[in-house]
């Protein structure tokens, strides 16, 4: 088995090195063994292993593990490796990127590693589209300096989705539903039933993205009871998998009666004593 470098060693740093001088060094070294600029034979190698050396370091949790069991560490083993560190490619443009501000997706960074020059800063524009346009796709017309165009939208677009155009670039602001509640490619419904459904069992309809389902409710089901209904949820753009979804979940609320009548009353007294 071969042995594995130290990474501090990898990214030629020391080992009080800050995290500005962590990004520094990571981000030359990068950009000199990048395998699409760098030809040599050992180019890729040593570009996963800059990359997992960096992924590391950065996060203060790993590193403090890494400074104290040294490649033994648990966390250590979950570098970039084959997930090609920075450059997965995701319509989503959150989180901290190691190249700075000015990277804001991997498209930017790309023109840099092999463009030479980054272009100018194009128009950015927000488009709010509807709740289930973002589930389905679709597409939406829209008038920018007088110029229409047809803004086709990914099924599975959130809000802060960005794509890219020739001359300028589109954020999507997903509305939100009435009934729907999601968090990334998974969604949330609240479904109420009754507390003689709960008890006894029965079947109820709910509302799914994909239309009206019937589920059935279990005798004795208790408040706050989910189901799970697996790969029903939004088609998730951070997969490379055309059929990945999330999943879809109803949380069972069970409503109370506020007000009984007197036979009701009794039933429900007999019910407890026996």
């Amino acid at each position: 088995m071969a042995t594995k470098r130290d990474y501090y060693d990898v990214l030629g740093v020391s080992k009080t090195a800050s995290a500005a001088e962590l990004k520094s060094a990571y981000r030359k070294l990068a950009l000199e063994w990048h395998p699409d600029k760098n030809k040599a034979a050992d180019a890729e190698t040593k570009f996963k292993e800059i990359n997992e050396a960096y992924q590391i370091l950065s996060d203060p949790q790993k590193k403090t593990q890494y400074d104290q069991f040294g490649h033994a560490a648990p966390s250590t083993s979950s570098g970039f490796g084959g997930q090609g560190g920075p450059f997965k490619y995701s319509y989503s443009t959150g989180g901290d990127s190691p190249f700075g501000a000015g990277f804001s997706d991997p498209f930017e960074i790309f023109e840099q590693f092999f463009g030479g020059q980054r272009r100018p800063t194009k128009p950015h524009y927000s488009l709010r589209i509807p709740f289930m346009t973002a589930v389905r796709g679709g597409e939406e017309n829209v008038t920018i300096d007088g110029k229409k165009h047809s803004i086709k939208i990914p099924a599975g677009a959130d809000t802060g989705t960005r794509l890219r155009f020739t001359d300028f670039d589109i954020t999507f602001e997903v509305e939100p539903h009435a009934s729907f509640k999601r968090e990334n490619a998974d969604v949330y419904l609240d479904h109420k039933i009754t507390f003689t459904e709960a008890v006894l069992g029965s079947e109820t309809t709910v509302q799914t993205l994909e239309g009206n389902l019937k589920v059935k409710i279990r005798p004795g089901t208790q408040p706050g009871t989910v189901i799970r209904l697996t790969g029903k949820g939004i088609h998730n753009l951070n997969s490379f998998s055309r059929d990945s979804r999330g999943d879809f979940y109803i949380r069972l609320i069970i409503e109370f009666p506020t007000k009984i009548s007197r036979e009701q009353k009794r039933l429900l007294e007999e019910f407890e004593r026996s």
